[in-house]
């Protein structure tokens, strides 16, 4: 009997601490229509990028992914590397970032071929204010995509990895975000 009263308790500790890991993991409370939080973070190319330079310019993608060199992390990396001329398309600059630290991202960077800004985020401030900050505390993977205004236009939190490059060309579409002309001199 007493046993039997230990796994009852034990079994709702343990969907208690699940229910409070799911909502924690995922949960962001910046809404469609607020401004972005602005941001001025190092990328693995060693310059800055900071979000308040586009605005006027150009619609920015955010990325957040969780930790460098991880399997899900990886997928998504290449998707965007392999896949990134359908991004090119779209008249938007994009970054994936994480709370890695720079070296790390700079090997993640390396290892995957990236030819986008990876950007570093080790004191997780910019995290919190993007509200992507886990119970984990690395970042929920969660992306943003910000207007040449610098409001937030679409948030997506169902990410999936393998097919993030076309699902973002995708979303670019639907969002009616501006394609690149090209200028051809005949």
């Amino acid at each position: 009997m007493f046993i039997k009263q230990i796994f009852k308790v034990s079994r709702t500790l343990i969907l208690l601490i699940m229910v409070l890991l799911g909502t924690s993991t995922f949960a962001t409370e910046l809404t469609v229509g607020m401004q972005a939080p602005n941001f001025k973070l190092q990328a693995t190319n060693g310059d800055y990028y900071q979000l308040s330079d586009y605005h006027g310019k150009q619609a920015i993608v955010v990325a957040w992914y969780p930790m460098a060199n991880t399997r899900g992390c990886t997928f998504e990396c290449k998707s965007l590397v392999e896949q990134g001329h359908l991004i090119r398309e779209y008249d938007v600059s994009y970054f994936m970032v994480s709370v890695d630290p720079l070296d790390d991202n700079r090997d993640f960077a390396k290892k995957t071929g990236a030819d986008f800004p990876m950007l570093s985020d080790p004191t997780k401030e910019t995290a919190k204010a993007y509200d992507v900050l886990n119970f984990f505390r690395v970042a929920s993977r969660v992306t943003f995509y910000i207007s040449v205004d610098g409001k937030i236009l679409h948030i997506d939190e169902d990410i999936s990895p393998k097919s993030a490059a076309p699902d973002i060309a995708k979303k670019l579409g639907e969002l009616n975000i501006q394609k690149v002309t090209s200028h051809i001199n005949r």
